[in-house]
């Protein structure tokens, strides 16, 4: 069953939305060469603790921290540690979380470390990222689930790859329901599958968290001993990028950015639906 939440609900929402962004914000800065994934973290969970919320990683499941630490070939659900050392050229993908008064915010982003990135590292990114804006830009009311995974994977596969091949889309992993709890109905694929069909239709109330996760090479993963590290099977570097999202009656108010998807949206020609706490 989808829940659909009412205007105080998106509220609330929209608070712990904002946690999720001032996390970002700061691990961003935080990510430098010779910082660890422990260290950001550390970050993470002051953060959370100056806002007054509750983390929704940490614990979730077993799992150890307060964010994920995605380096490199890692696709998601890094553990953070002190061993893991950020390098010059690394990319990572920190996904983040927070609860306020029960509602949950997540939201994820690829961060380049130090300098001297590849050109195709810089385009794996900018790919992500901008798949992410037309999936939450296809969420309209009347629409279907599968017109978001549609306008994903579109998106993707319209993006000449550098040096010839075709990005990876993560088949394993993607976007999903989310309001009392982090993970709820529906799951989004970030690609068409004809055996999914249509999905729910979109209506007012309809919250998601939209992320995909795309590869320099292999659309396939493995978790690695730990039971929580998912890495590409051939190594490749991916990237990450999630954005929590709420349809309404004005159309998509994206909770966990601080402009609420405004300018983005804009450039997309969609209207974003006015900051309920303005």
């Amino acid at each position: 069953m989808v829940q659909i939440k009412t205007p105080e609900q998106i509220a609330k929402m929209r608070e712990a939305g904002l946690v999720v962004a001032a996390i970002h914000a700061a691990t961003r800065e935080a990510a430098v060469p010779g910082a660890t994934t422990r260290d950001l973290d550390e970050v993470a969970r002051k953060v959370i603790s100056d806002h007054g919320a509750k983390s929704n990683f940490l614990g979730y499941g077993g799992f150890p921290a307060t964010i994920c630490t995605s380096v490199n070939e890692v696709v998601v659900h890094g553990i953070p540690d002190d061993k893991t050392v950020l390098k010059d050229g690394d990319i990572i993908s920190i996904d983040a979380g927070a609860i306020i008064d029960g509602w949950h915010g997540d939201a994820a982003y690829t961060a380049f470390v130090g300098s001297g990135h590849a050109p195709e590292l810089i385009e794996l990114s900018r790919v992500t990222e901008e798949s992410m804006w037309a999936g939450i830009a296809a969420m309209k009311n009347g629409s279907r689930l599968v017109d978001i995974s549609r306008a994903i994977e579109t998106y993707i596969r319209r993006q000449p790859k550098p040096g010839g091949g075709r990005y990876g889309i993560i088949e394993e992993y993607g976007g999903h329901g989310i309001g009392t709890e982090m993970h709820m109905d529906p799951h989004l694929l970030n690609y068409v599958s004809k055996k999914r069909g249509r999905g729910p239709k979109l209506v007012p109330g309809f919250c998601l968290a939209i992320e995909p996760m795309v590869s320099l090479g292999t659309p396939h993963t493995e978790v690695l001993k730990d039971d929580w590290t998912v890495i590409t099977t051939d190594g490749t570097w991916s990237s990450h990028w999630e954005h929590s999202v709420a349809l309404t009656e004005e159309g998509p108010l994206v909770l966990t950015s601080p402009d609420c998807g405004r300018a983005k949206l804009a450039e997309l020609g969609v209207t974003a639906a006015p900051d309920p706490l303005a």
